[in-house]
């Protein structure tokens, strides 16, 4: 009998607090022996000589086979967006039920559980309510939130999306009551559709408007109104794609006072400019994303607020649409308006290398610290730690191998999505996943997918101290 089922050895392994020369024993898809020259039997061997090993990347934030407006398609299903992730180094995601406006937020949740049928990765839910009655708060949710579903997404903006303060309070109390996390989009909707509808009567469509339209002011008010609403009946929630100083000073005051907030953004807002919107012809509408990305000075501050605490994990807002074609984000129109063209990039494989190259390799961040942000702090957050998010006996047995020398330019052909364009094409970035392993089965390798059959199962969360009021 074989002591292991695979034996990785010789990598320098990122743990939950240091980088060691380690081996890692793994036996039924589970870590079981962790040290230097490990003995014993194994049925398979990786050597992972001069490479470091990170823990499976865990990605809390992405719209996958979403149902949305018949002019925009998200176009990845679960098979092509999670083949993409593999590539990309995450092994765990946690996708949108996305509920329509009238629908039924349990049959939501059963239609996605088939859907997630093709995941190549693990994965849970976020239910975003899109129309939060009483019938889908207390007659639906409960036994939605005690089947494992504990977050929900709500938006304060977009028109059939968005929900009302008193909406948003009665979700927060149901939440409370069910011991679930809500998750947040902060934005302005009148302040958005007051400045979209300036900026169109002035003629002023183009692409490089589209951050006018949702000034940062727009983002600090909701987020600090969220906070206040969320402070007052005690229920944590954290913000989505925080994108710059004012809503991040927001979120530090709350927290400085207590408030249980927490806050993501994303490397889109780390790597992207409002300046990258001012391109020739239609080619801006490949970065309309909301919020907004804004600029450098933005860019500091966020990488300060990562320093500080006040931002503790970095997701990849993976909301992939096709750039052309009549269902695309130009809707088959070279003329296209920014404030026709759908919010949204593609980006689940591009998270964990723009991440290590703009982070760890600028100096911004260890490699402790990026783990942190990318894989442990994303499991605490949605109840899947330490089952997911570290390299410790008793986890999963999904790791990533890095050549941190690597050096590789991005093309839409590696992202291995179902879209047609990539906004981080021709960007340079050193270190790349060379392996992904997903419960000790390898699913990508040398930046192409492992062809196999489905192998992602579904992660029910059980109720976790970490979301407590």
């Amino acid at each position: 009998m074989s002591d292991y089922d695979l034996l990785v050895s010789g990598g320098r392994v990122v743990t939950g607090n240091a980088v060691v020369l380690c081996d890692i024993g793994i036996r039924d898809g589970v870590i079981v022996a962790l040290g230097a020259g490990l003995e014993g039997n194994a049925k398979r061997h990786i050597d992972a000589t001069g490479m470091i090993v990170t823990p499976g990347g865990v990605d809390g934030h992405a719209h996958i086979d979403q149902p949305d407006h018949p002019s925009s398609i998200v176009c990845d299903s679960f098979e092509t967006a999670t083949r993409s992730a593999a590539v990309g180094g995450t092994t765990t995601v946690v996708s949108f039920a996305w509920q329509l406006p009238g629908h039924s937020l349990k049959d939501t949740v059963a239609d996605y559980h088939e859907k997630a049928k093709a995941s190549k990765i693990d994965y849970a839910f976020h239910m975003t309510i899109t129309d939060a009655t009483d019938t889908v708060l207390e007659d639906e949710l409960p036994a939605l939130v005690d089947a494992g579903n504990r977050s929900i997404k709500v938006f304060m903006t977009y028109d059939g999306i968005g929900i009302d303060d008193q909406q948003i309070l009665k979700v927060l109390e149901a939440a409370r009551r069910n011991g679930a996390l809500v998750c947040v989009h902060a934005e302005h909707h009148g302040l958005i559709a007051h400045m979209t509808e300036k900026l169109v009567r002035a003629g002023k469509t183009e692409p490089k408007y589209f951050p006018d339209s949702k000034p940062i002011a727009a983002e600090r008010e909701a987020v600090n109104r969220i906070i206040a609403l969320a402070e007052t009946l005690d229920v944590p929630i954290e913000i989505f794609h925080v994108s710059g100083k004012e809503p991040a000073d927001e979120i530090a005051r709350a927290k400085a006072r207590g408030v249980k907030v927490f806050a993501e953004t994303c490397p889109q807002y780390l790597v992207l400019t409002r300046d990258d919107l001012d391109r020739p012809g239609i080619e801006g509408a490949k970065f309309i994303f909301g919020p907004p990305a804004r600029t450098k000075d933005d860019q500091q501050a966020l990488w300060q607020a990562i320093a500080s605490g006040t931002i503790t994990l970095i997701s990849s807002d993976h909301s992939p649409n096709l750039f052309w074609g009549e269902t695309g984000k130009t809707q088959g129109r070279d003329d296209i308006g920014f404030h026709e063209i759908p919010n949204g990039i593609p980006g689940i494989a591009a998270r964990l290398p723009l991440l290590h190259h703009h982070g760890v390799n600028a100096g911004h961040i260890d490699l402790v610290k990026f783990c942190e942000l990318v894989c442990a702090e994303p499991a605490r957050m949605f109840g899947l730690y330490p089952r997911k998010g570290v390299i410790a006996i008793g986890s999963d047995a999904d790791l990533v191998l890095w050549d941190r020398k690597k050096e590789v330019t991005l093309t839409n052909e590696m992202m291995h999505h179902a879209c047609d364009y990539t906004p981080y094409e021709g960007m340079k970035v050193r270190g790349f996943p060379t392996m992904t392993l997903l419960r000790g089965d390898v699913i990508a390798e040398n930046g192409e997918p492992v062809q196999r059959d489905p192998s992602g199962i579904y992660l029910a969360r059980d109720a976790y101290d970490y979301i407590a009021p």
